[in-house]
């Protein structure tokens, strides 16, 4: 029986699917971010979170990553790094949420991997986003750098609204992340990796451009062919994700964008839309990962 640390919300809804999927296999403890702290004494490396030894576990699996400052952020990520180097399976590596959590970086990342993803441009004033608008053709999707589940996506195609929205965000001090919008028939492809094995499924929203189940779109199960296992396995490891939701655009044009990949992903739609126990799948795949550590 492993011992695994769930750092996620208590009350959330993955933690208490984790939980039920555990039962009589792991023994599972969720543990919030908020609390976690480290000392350094006698020449050792303590990391805790509400009075838990994280290193007394066998795999810690990131099921959150809530909002806080830079330096709460950084701290985070540093004592996940700390985790892994002292031998504790961490899923995903912090590497890999540091890269998903950034729009950029993600993008970035895709692009060097040879994917196609859409034009983007990220820049800091309003005056380079609006030239950013009209070099992308006047019809761009506005997102915050960090974000999912489609929060806080915009899209414009009015120059002086786009004005608007530059020069509001800037002021807050944001960095503005500029896509062209890519036309397209109301759905997506949601692509969850885990390790080698990948579930799809179709999101349809015939009221919204967004196609966010969380925005109200419906889901079917769709087939992951050859062609899409590919490209999701390339997107994942491109931000060195072993678990990942990799979202894939259908353009009215043929072409297939890779938009996003989720280092968190969640699966709760998933799991009813193909009614598995991807939960159950997850904790195998950490089961899977520490015995190959233990072996190495």
């Amino acid at each position: 029986m492993l011992r695994i640390a769930v750092l996620a919300s208590a009350d959330s809804w993955y933690a208490r699917d984790l939980s039920r999927a555990a039962a009589g296999k792991h023994a599972l403890s969720v543990v919030p971010f908020s609390e976690m702290q480290a000392s350094l004494q006698e020449g050792k490396l303590r990391v805790t979170t509400a009075g838990i030894d994280l290193a007394e576990y066998d795999a810690v699996l990131v099921r959150t990553m809530p909002p806080g400052s830079l330096e709460q952020v950084v701290f985070r990520m540093d004592l996940l790094q700390r985790l892994q180097a002292a031998g504790v399976v961490v899923l995903n590596a912090p590497r890999a949420v540091e890269a998903a959590v950034d729009k950029f970086l993600t993008s970035a990342k895709l692009q060097a991997a040879g994917l196609h993803t859409p034009r983007t441009i990220c820049c800091q004033t309003p005056d380079e986003a609006l030239a950013a608008f009209h070099q992308l053709g006047g019809d761009i999707v506005l997102k915050p750098l960090f974000g999912s589940e489609g929060r806080g996506l915009t899209r414009l195609n009015d120059e002086a609204l786009a004005t608007r929205a530059f020069k509001m965000l800037a002021q807050l001090g944001a960095v503005l992340y500029l896509q062209e919008f890519i036309p397209h028939e109301g759905y997506d492809l949601r692509l969850f990796v885990v390790g080698e094995q990948i579930l799809a499924m179709r999101r349809r929203n015939p009221l919204d451009w967004r196609t966010n189940v969380s925005r109200g779109a419906t889901t079917e199960a769709c087939e992951a062919t050859a062609a899409l296992c590919d490209l999701a396995l390339r997107a994942a490891r491109a931000v060195d994700a072993e678990v990942a939701g990799v979202d894939l655009l259908p353009a009215r044009d043929g072409s297939l964008y890779v938009i996003e990949v989720n280092a968190v992903p969640g699966w709760k739609a998933l799991a009813q839309t193909l009614q598995l126990d991807i939960a159950a799948l997850v904790l195998d795949y950490v089961a899977r990962s520490c015995h190959t550590r233990a072996k190495h």
